[in-house]
């Protein structure tokens, strides 16, 4: 055995369903050298054995020459004694184990070799829909356990063929250790039924024939990878319009899927930093400017000028939109809507039983398969920065989870359960954050079931228990009441974290930031530690000693009518005037049509105070301004009025409305009533609209720096964390960090989760983790 050294090597990270394994087995060969490599609770375990050089040489190339899926975290070496009988190197079996340092790799696009094979008629998985290898597929969505083998996933009731089990065995095929790994002869099968589940046809024919359908204009409910998407001619009016009709959702946006870039371009506009996120590997929705003369239906996106696009990321969308370009014709466009296969607040259907109860009021036709999805995973929505070409999320889910939000240190495991709308959990293990899927909001036994299923499962898979629970302090929210009931059933202590306080904590722990921070945290509602409802806030957050200072908000006004006002912003448009002193109704005002009685007894509502909650939102005040400029006195979704004010502006506009602060309250005020009078002056003026638009939000981006600048010389911090649902409005996210910059500060952002209220859970459990690293509990 002289100059022979055996090393093992401790590999954490992306490390397993991305053909890891088979690559250590590859380059041990090419650096001939013997030994094994296995799964454990650890990580992957690599113990390789030969000459020094060549053990140095392949431990470089280990981190050099990952697979395209890989990604390697930590990587720990000890030297062990040379074996004397070794004579080769195998892939051992996994071992069994609690507690593991792998990650498992989210659900990824078919890649280009799989795809190669499925359209060439000579191969035999050709048009299959259900074509993986060790590069692509399904992998989150199919996970029951760990180790991430076949045995644990839903491919386990799918024996596989000689042919398949043959390219498993074999290290020189691609598919070696494919756990899904599957073809027409062994793999899953589609089948197409009516609305009450009677055979239409399979294999083949079944997406041959839904082709068929979708080009009649008929609509489609379509098993896909994490759930199901409910789909129709994303060019028809008449289909758009009826699936609209039947799911009771009348203005919000529709995601559509087309081929390829070429169809893409005839209906957006990319950018060249936008082409790799709509090829590689996640395939997001990605928010994209609508191109001149695009044939869309009117229906898809009426609010906006962007259209939420996203290419097909598994074979059976290939296949579908393969069949469905030739079932329409070369005078129409390929592109079908794609959105989310459930009815409004519940969760996406999962299950082919459960999606005939839930959705056969709404689909001609389903597209079923066998192949069980064991975790529901929506469709991740996002668009590009402007200025960085930085991901902004919309919402994070397939292709992103359960990769983790990585922090500057070391911590105990902490739970975050959410909030209530947009919901999420988070559980902290070690220095990763691991922030769940796109759950919804909390508004029903469906969505509490699977917030309930969603933590099960990530517990599972990470083989961790958390040690504290933090929630919302809103005494209504269903997550507050689930988090006492996961704590009293643990005997685990509870925390609670103020809503606006955990958006802070969340953009610093996305940035590994761990010294004082401003945050200005911007959205529509939240619970605020004096009982009224906070969302204009300008905060101290310091993560390190947990100490937090509320030092200014936006002027306070009154929702009348509670919910009612947030559903009717005209509403809120009249509060804003009653606080400007305009107490009576006025014949001009642009809702007056539409909603006179109840204006009319709006003042005696503010006048009592009854059921007229006071509030400092940002999002309340966006759509305050929307309707008393006619664009939205009432809305279908939320953020339409919002929506609808961005998109009218006049972008030629520089002049920014006056946004003051007023220095001697405590807290101190942002003076937005002067900001929203700038806004009736000019419209009784007679300014056009767009125009005022415009220097609505240039104002309020000014207001805001100046405010930050203020206080940050005062306290010495420099830096401001930018979080809260406003933050998705893209003039706010461009104008306010470049206001910010300009002023000598560095602005926070949300780069990695989205900077609505999916990012509270983060927040929560990075401040619960060091509660208890402070023994604050």
């Amino acid at each position: 055995m002289n100059g022979v050294v055996r090393r093992k090597l401790t590999v954490s990270g992306q490390v397993q369903g991305v053909g890891f394994r088979p690559f250590v087995f590859r380059l041990a060969a090419e650096h001939g050298l013997t030994g094994l490599t296995r799964n454990t609770p650890e990580g992957v375990v690599v113990e390789i054995q030969g000459r020094l050089e060549a053990v140095e040489s392949f431990a470089l190339d280990l981190r050099g020459k990952l697979p395209p899926l890989a990604r390697i975290v930590s990587l720990s070496s000890e030297d062990m004694e040379a074996l004397a009988d070794e004579t080769a190197f195998i892939i051992a079996e996994s071992a069994p184990g609690e507690g593991h340092n792998v990650l498992i790799s989210p659900d990824t696009a078919t890649c280009p070799d799989c795809l190669r094979e499925m359209f060439d008629p000579a191969d035999r998985r050709y048009l299959y829909p259900f074509t993986n290898c060790t590069n692509c597929g399904p992998r989150w969505t199919i996970t029951r356990s760990i180790p991430y083998d076949r045995p644990f996933t839903s491919m386990a009731c799918f024996p596989m063929c000689p042919e398949c089990g043959r390219e498993y065995h074999d290290p020189a095929d691609r598919r070696f250790h494919a756990q899904p790994n599957a073809c027409p002869v062994c793999g899953p099968k589609v089948r197409l039924t009516d609305r009450a589940g009677g055979l239409l046809a399979e294999g083949p024919e079944a997406l041959t024939i839904l082709a068929r359908e979708l080009a009649a204009g008929r609509i489609a409910a379509i098993k896909g990878l994490g759930g199901f998407h409910l789909s129709c001619d994303a060019c028809d009016a008449a289909s758009t319009a009826e699936l609209r009709r039947r799911k009771h959702r009348p203005a919000k946006p529709l995601a559509i899927m087309v081929p390829n870039l070429d169809t893409a371009r005839r209906l957006v506009r990319i950018s060249p930093e936008e082409e790799p996120w709509l090829t590689g590997i996640q395939r997001p929705i990605l928010l994209l400017p609508r191109a001149e003369g695009a044939p869309l239906s009117p229906d898809i996106a009426p609010d906006t000028d962007f259209v939420g696009l996203m290419l097909p990321y598994t074979p059976l969308h290939h296949v579908l939109l393969r069949h469905y370009a030739e079932a329409i014709g070369p005078g129409r466009v390929p592109a079908l809507v794609m959105t989310s296969g459930n009815l409004s607040s519940a969760p996406i259907c999962l299950g082919n039983r459960e999606a005939l109860r839930r959705l056969g009021d709404i689909a001609d036709v389903f597209l079923l398969h066998d192949r069980d999805i064991l975790v529901r995973t929506d469709d991740s929505v996002m668009r590009l920065h402007p200025d960085t070409a930085k991901p902004l999320f919309m919402r994070r889910a397939r292709g992103f989870t359960p990769s983790p939000v990585f922090l500057a240190q070391d911590g105990p495991t902490a739970l975050g359960v959410g909030p209530e709308l947009k919901a999420t959990l988070t559980l902290t293990k070690g220095a990763a954050a691991f922030v769940s899927q796109h759950i919804g909001d909390m508004e029903n036994l469906e969505t509490l079931g699977f917030h309930r299923e969603v933590l099960a499962h990530l517990e599972d898979v990470l083989r961790v228990t958390p040690e504290i629970v933090v929630h919302d302090p809103h005494p209504d929210y269903m997550t507050t009441t689930l988090a006492a009931e996961i704590a009293a059933e643990r005997g685990l202590p509870l925390a609670a974290l103020q809503h606006h306080y955990a958006h802070i904590h969340a953009v610093l722990a996305e940035n590994r930031h761990e010294e004082a921070a401003l945050g200005l945290a911007l959205d529509g509602t939240g619970y605020g530690e004096d009982r009224t409802i906070w969302g204009g806030e300008c905060l101290y957050v310091d993560p390190s000693e947990l100490e937090h200072q509320r030092l200014a908000h936006f002027s306070t006004f009154r929702l009348p009518g509670g919910e009612a006002a947030v559903r009717e912003p005209w509403r809120i448009a009249q509060a804003l005037l009653w606080e400007l002193g305009l107490r009576e109704p006025e014949p001009w005002w642009p809702w007056r049509a539409a909603f006179a009685p109840a204006s009319d007894f709006l003042p005696q509502l503010l006048e009592r105070g009854v059921n007229c909650p006071i509030t400092t939102s940002c999002g309340r005040l966006f759509d305050g301004v929307s309707a008393m400029l006619g664009l939205c006195p009432a809305i279908s979704y939320e953020g339409q009025a919002a929506i609808l004010l961005e998109k009218i502006q006049d972008l030629s506009e520089t002049e920014a409305y006056p946004c003051p602060m007023l220095a001697d309250d405590d807290p101190a005020v942002l003076d937005t009533l002067t900001l929203f009078r700038h806004v009736l002056d000019d419209l009784r003026a007679g300014v056009p609209v767009p125009s005022i638009a415009r220097r609505f939000h240039l104002g309020l981006a000014q207001g805001l720096a100046d405010l930050a600048a203020g206080f940050a010389g005062v306290l010495g911090v420099p830096f401001v964390g930018l979080s809260g649902g406003v933050m998705q409005n893209l003039t706010l996210a461009v104008e306010l960090p470049r206001a910010l910059w300009e002023r000598g500060l560095e602005p926070l952002v949300h780069t990695q989760v989205p900077p609505n209220d999916a990012c509270i859970s983060l927040g929560q459990a990075v401040y619960g983790r060091r509660l208890l690293q402070l023994g604050k509990i």
